[in-house]
């Protein structure tokens, strides 16, 4: 067959017809994307947990989505400048406690982002004393406050690891108004810092994790390391999905015990305060919401599948995927609901 020009410039141009929605779909949703996370550790559990979405999601969409721990100040400017969609985010809770408690480079995650979907809960957010302390329990705290006992509190400011003390000093405000003055914080930074505060005996109380400190509940009384859990933040219907072997020498229903409503500390005089520390995606406002709408419905279609929840479960994670627009509407009352207890214990209400 005899190629003219002409019929090389009609196979040219039916060719690129027939690649424009294979372009379109590459506009919609790179082929590579960083996954940008608020931690610069990758042995904690923000990478953890995140390396596991990006996996899944990786195969279901047929991208490639790497995990880069900058922190939280760098994964935000990262996520600002990118409107092509070729930077997400995934972060918990401090995205917006650190707004809540004015650290800087907090920025309102729900005005300056786009907030998208839920993908799993850390339910081991935990408070503990020393083994030999005095306080078995957090009634026990509550009431020498109430006694004019000053209790110190072990926590890194502006976020996750406060937002239990601020429970607890809102929780002595309304049991007995004046006695959250005796609730006084220990500012320190990492975990580790907050173990030493306790074992150099500059704090009575830890903001810890079933993870990091439970190791440490199994030391024998005697030892100067060894903690008992006092209490546990997550909602007792989180809890109650984790493995009842639960984790370390300590069961689910060990744990049950040291949540609500076994443990109290209340939020208004009715209801218990419960804190689950949420991971969520965060995307570039101005990205195209296509981009948006595919990873989302990638997620609904994996967690439907089921295997993502057994890997999420095995590293003691809770699945937990809402929607993008469930997953908005939850967060805002949550954040709501936190902002309140913030602002009361601060006098800004």
């Amino acid at each position: 067959m005899k190629l003219t020009r002409r019929t090389l410039l009609a196979a040219v141009s039916a060719t690129a017809l027939l690649a424009q929605p294979v372009t379109a779909f590459a506009q919609d949703l790179p082929r590579n994307i960083r996954m940008v996370i608020g931690s610069t550790s990758t042995g904690g559990d923000t990478y953890q947990n995140s390396a596991i979405v990006a996996e899944a999601l990786s195969e279901k969409l047929g991208v490639n989505i790497k995990v880069d721990a900058v922190g939280s100040s760098e994964g935000f400017k990262a996520l600002s400048r990118d409107k092509r969609g070729t930077t997400i985010m995934i972060f918990h809770d401090q995205a917006y406690l650190g707004n809540l408690y004015g650290r800087q480079g907090y920025d309102d995650p729900f005005e300056n982002y786009a907030v998208g979907p839920t993908v799993a809960i850390n339910p081991g957010n935990a408070y503990l004393v020393p083994a030999n302390s005095p306080y078995q329990s957090m009634e026990d705290i509550l009431k020498a406050a109430e006694a004019g006992t000053k209790v110190r509190v072990a926590i890194q400011p502006g976020g996750v690891s406060e937002i239990g003390f601020s429970a607890m000093k809102n929780a002595a405000k309304v049991r007995a108004p004046g006695s959250e003055e005796n609730i006084v914080a220990v500012n320190t930074g990492s975990q580790s810092d907050k173990n030493q505060a306790m074992w150099d005996g500059l704090a009575d109380v830890i903001n810890g994790s079933i993870q990091a400190n439970e190791q440490f509940t199994q030391l024998s009384a005697d030892d100067q390391k060894a903690m008992r859990f006092v209490w546990i933040t997550a909602r007792p219907a989180t809890l109650g999905q984790a493995p009842e072997a639960g984790m370390g020498g300590t069961t689910r229903d060990d744990m049950l015990a040291y949540a609500s409503p076994q443990t109290s500390v209340t939020l208004d005089g009715t209801e218990d305060f419960t804190f689950d520390k949420e991971f969520f995606m965060l995307f570039n406002k101005d990205m195209d919401p296509a981009i948006a709408e595919k990873i989302d419905t990638a997620l609904s279609e994996i967690f439907t599948e089921g295997a993502i929840q057994e890997r999420q479960k095995a590293s003691f994670f809770i699945p937990n995927y809402l929607s993008i627009k469930d997953a908005n509407e939850h967060l805002l009352k949550k954040r709501n609901t936190y902002g309140k207890v913030i602002a009361d214990i601060t006098g800004e209400s």
